[in-house]
């Protein structure tokens, strides 16, 4: 080997570990990066002269190269939070943000889930890129196309009550009673309360009295609320709504079960609201067992049962997105209902993936177009909601390289000063 091809050989190992000091000091700068994944240097021999020479000779290599930067996509360790968009990947997978970043604009591809709310209810990350899933229709079903996740859908307008199913037992030795409408608490066997909405989503505070009459296993029932609720009613006289009858078998099990009328005419909201009751699968009139309802049994009467479906209008109140990414609202009204769902990206070679900067990645022709869908599906990892994934930089890993990296670029400064030196001896010989 020349003592010219010395330096020029020490210069490439100088180089070459210059080159990987910096990839140790980008890991170690980015070691409180979310959803950073560290690179590796990996390095490459160079020859001294072409294969194609055809020479059986040995041939004394010319010094190193940086043969490529290799991104390491191993899981960095999850950190709960407080908030529920703050959003990790459990497994592979990348998020979608779309948006303009870095003078591109299109679809981003990230493992850093630090997501907000913009004021029009979008989740975007900290560069205003929007996060991509699946929206939801009127009814709050999932669509199949991607879009901008937005978590405000407005106010859910209120349900009037169409529906009230009560199960109860009543007392089958209870003493048969009148009825008296003005004064209902006294004049039946038993009573539940329960809350009628209107077409406004005004609450109705309503009381269902059960009488037993004097036919054997056979209640009649009433429904009624303040007559001053009701247009054309008075403050403080009850006003009768809906009444029919039930019937029970001599073993305690609802045969029939009869409404009457129903007819509410609730103040400013649509007249006329038509609600319906029942009591259970009766035998007769269902055409079921009698038992899974209302029943007749010699114990004290109790309510076991008690729903209706209306509902006054909300807005969100809070959110909750699950393991699949499926994103639920929590209403001021109780409701809950689906406001989209995350999705979620994979690649057929994640390698061929090109860094764009601020935690996030392109697709490129080596990386193949991105394969979307939802959240634990295929090889996709589940979504962790108030959580974030850390990234996955040993620090003590990065000093020992740093050591190895340093202790290398020394060593063939050494190869330098050790070809200078053979110089300065030819320089003397001449003199």
């Amino acid at each position: 080997m020349s003592i010219l091809r010395s330096l020029n050989t020490g210069a490439t190992g100088l180089r070459s570990h210059s080159e990987a000091i910096d990839v140790v000091g980008d890991n170690i700068a980015n070691v409180n990066t979310i959803g950073f994944k560290r690179s590796r240097a990996n390095f490459q021999d160079l020859l001294g002269r072409s294969i194609a020479g055809g020479s059986s000779l040995p041939t004394a290599g010319a010094g190193s190269k940086l043969g490529n930067i290799q991104q390491m996509w191993a899981q960095g360790a999850l950190l709960t939070t407080d908030a529920p968009t703050d959003l990790a990947l459990s497994g592979d997978g990348f998020f979608i943000a779309r948006g303009r970043s870095n003078g591109a604009e299109g679809n981003f591809y990230t493992r850093a889930g630090q997501f907000t709310l913009d004021n029009e209810g979008f989740m975007q990350n900290p560069a205003g890129l929007k996060l991509q899933g699946y929206g939801v229709d009127a009814d709050f079903n999932v669509l199949g196309t991607i879009g901008d996740i937005r978590i405000n859908p407005g106010t859910i307008p209120a349900t009037p009550t169409s529906q009230v199913t009560i199960g109860a037992n009543l007392d089958s030795d209870s003493t048969a009673l009148v009825f008296d409408p003005l004064n209902p608490a006294a004049t039946s066997n038993f009573s539940t309360s329960v809350t009628l909405y209107d077409s406004l989503g005004g609450a109705h505070s309503t009381t269902v009295y059960f009488v037993k009459t004097a036919v054997l296993g056979e209640w009649d029932w009433h429904a009624m609320v303040d007559g001053g609720e009701i247009t054309g009613g008075t403050a403080g006289v009850p006003f009768e709504g809906a009444n029919g009858t039930l019937t029970f078998t001599t073993d305690g099990e609802l045969d029939t079960e009869v409404t009457a009328a129903s007819s509410w005419d609730f103040l400013g909201a649509t007249p006329a609201q038509v609600i319906g009751f029942d009591f259970g699968t009766s035998i007769t009139t269902d055409g079921g067992l009698g038992l899974d309802g209302t029943t007749q049994f010699a114990s004290a009467s109790n309510t076991t049962a008690l729903t209706q479906d209306g509902f006054a209008s909300g807005s969100v109140a809070s959110i909750n997105i699950s393991q699949d990414g499926v994103i639920t609202g929590s209403f001021t009204n109780g409701q809950r209902r689906t406001l989209g769902q995350v999705a979620v990206a994979e690649f057929t070679n994640v390698d061929g993936l090109l860094r764009a900067g601020e935690g996030l990645w392109v697709e490129s022709r080596d990386s193949g177009e991105a394969l979307v869908g939802a959240a634990g599906s295929g090889s996709r990892g589940a979504v962790l909601s108030g959580t974030l994934e850390q990234a996955n930089v040993d620090i003590g890993r990065e000093f020992v390289d740093l050591i190895a990296f340093q202790r290398g670029f020394q060593a063939n400064s050494k190869i330098i000063t050790t070809a200078d030196e053979m110089y300065q001896e030819l320089v003397n010989i001449k003199r």
